[in-house]
């Protein structure tokens, strides 16, 4: 297989899977891991994928790109739901208190495995402004769904503007787990959208415990709205240590890191 045939290759993968691991591109192809990180070097160069540790992720062409929730469902799901699943270690059998669910595929996740909790556990809380998280947990067995409106974005899903934003300053949740497009060691968690950024400072802001969920395509990105530094992070979940700067920042900032 010419280099060029195999870089087409890897690029679909990338698009495709949200993220590729050298060792794996490597194993799929029969080459040395040498040759995938050339390959990986020239995706890079021009402008086609960002490399991370130990592999590459899409790259983001621009601060206000926004994928659609079907797009993002269909991306690295294997990893989110990794990630929802060692996220509820935050909420085990015995957790009395309230959970708030930003809107997102990974806390979509979340939702979904909530939804298969055993009968006879304690009564759960939930809140959320996500019609996909509120569809998710209608009608579940053992939770209590409170679901806050406001003006719907058809792009993601969620409720967004000043009422939801006031009504979420209400509220006091003993967790929120909340999503994120970008993490970085200098602007923090950021989002392309204002309104999406306001309605996830206001979660942050009324939450005793912020769990951020984020798979490693996240990691080092920075869109267009910062809506929260990384001291207000309580925990990161992730499919990958972050490296570098970033696991710098995030320690300096005393926020627990969970790989799933």
């Amino acid at each position: 297989m010419y280099a060029t045939e195999r870089q087409h290759l890897i690029e679909h993968l990338v698009t495709a899977e949200g993220r590729v691991a050298v060792v794996d591109l490597a194993r799929r192809f029969g080459v040395t891991t040498e040759t995938v990180r050339r390959d990986l070097d020239q995706l890079e160069s021009t402008g086609v994928v960002r490399r991370v540790h130990g592999g590459a992720v899409p790259r983001t062409r621009a601060s206000t790109a926004e994928p659609s929730l079907a797009e993002r469902s269909a991306q690295s799901s294997e990893a989110k739901l990794a990630i929802a699943r060692r996220a509820l270690d935050a909420v085990p059998a015995d957790f009395d208190g309230s959970v708030y669910l930003d809107a997102g595929t990974t806390t979509a996740a979340i939702a979904h495995l909530l939804a298969q909790r055993p009968a006879g556990l304690r009564a759960l809380e939930v809140v959320t402004h996500s019609m996909t998280v509120a569809h998710l947990l209608a009608g579940a067995p053992g939770l209590s769904l409170t679901a806050i409106g406001g003006r719907v974005r058809g792009l993601t899903a969620a409720a967004v503007g000043a009422q939801t934003v006031d009504t979420i300053s209400r509220l006091r949740p003993d967790i929120a787990f909340v999503g994120t497009n970008g993490l970085s060691a200098g602007f923090g968690l950021s989002t392309p959208d204002p309104d999406e950024a306001a309605v996830k400072r206001a979660i942050i802001g009324a939450a005793r415990r912020t769990f951020v969920v984020a798979d490693a395509a996240k990691h080092d990105a920075e869109l267009l709205v910062s809506f929260a530094a990384l001291g207000q992070v309580d925990v990161l979940v992730s499919d990958v240590a972050p490296e570098g700067a970033l696991a710098d920042a995030l320690d300096e900032a005393d926020a627990e890191v969970w790989v799933a």
